[in-house]
């Protein structure tokens, strides 16, 4: 783990609820795809977020936080980074936290599961393996509720079309008339899609009580306890 400062270089918004942030390290980062940092508001006070930058992007660091409600966690660190930005301060963050991370010393194919904003934790992993040149079958998976939460929607079909063995799915849980894709809840719809998931490494992220569901039904569906991932998994039984 690294304890560092970090300059908020830029927030901006990607939906109506989720915003990027942009941080600046004072010194190189050290972290693995898949990996999280606490932004550090008092000794006490330490909020985890998922990296969604790639480890070789050691001087920037990109964040998705999904916030609403003036008293939620996020959006509690949201205001801390604003008004560091506004004030041109420095923020305290610790880096290079979590266990989940991206594990590349096998051949198994991969799946990457997303719910909402657990796709930073994803994109991570996601870019990484681009840029290694991964020949291993990746298949990512994110759920929204909406269709105008899939802020990188074109930006994920692009990194699948460039990759011959990536394959991205978006599933839309109350979709439009128009839609064309997977629908319903996102790992619902990996099960429709893979007959067994005991071939798999499986990366999760997502809301603690959704994760604990995904576990137990893929578990059910084939699904290897040791070739599942996520860092929710410390928290819940």
């Amino acid at each position: 783990m690294q304890t560092l400062k970090a300059e908020v270089v830029a927030i901006s918004p990607l939906t109506e609820f989720v915003n990027k942030v942009t941080l600046k390290p004072q010194e190189p980062v050290t972290f693995e795809a898949g990996q999280y940092m606490q932004l550090v508001l008092s000794e006490k006070d330490k909020r985890a977020f998922s990296i969604a930058s790639r480890p070789s992007q050691c001087d920037e660091i990109e964040l998705h936080i999904g916030a609403s409600g003036a008293d939620s966690y996020a959006m509690q660190s949201l205001e801390h980074l604003r008004n560091a930005h506004s004030n041109k301060t420095m923020v305290d963050i610790e880096a290079g936290l979590g266990v989940s991370q991206l594990r590349l010393q096998c051949n198994r194919p991969i799946i990457l599961l997303a719910g909402g904003t657990g796709f930073s934790y994803v994109k991570s992993m996601a870019d990484h393996l681009a840029e290694i040149n991964c020949d291993r079958p990746v298949l990512f998976y994110w759920g929204v509720k909406e269709e105008s939460a899939l802020y990188a929607h074109e930006e994920m079909k692009l990194w699948a079309e460039s990759h011959e063995h990536f394959e991205f799915i978006p599933v839309v849980e109350n979709p439009s008339a128009n839609w064309q894709g997977h629908t319903g809840f996102v790992h619902k719809a990996v099960m429709q899609d893979i007959v067994s998931l005991e071939p798999y490494d499986i990366y999760m992220a997502g809301r603690f009580d959704m994760i604990g569901i995904v576990r137990d039904d893929f578990i059910a569906h084939g699904a290897i306890r040791e070739n599942m991932y996520a860092d929710a998994f410390a928290f819940i039984k």
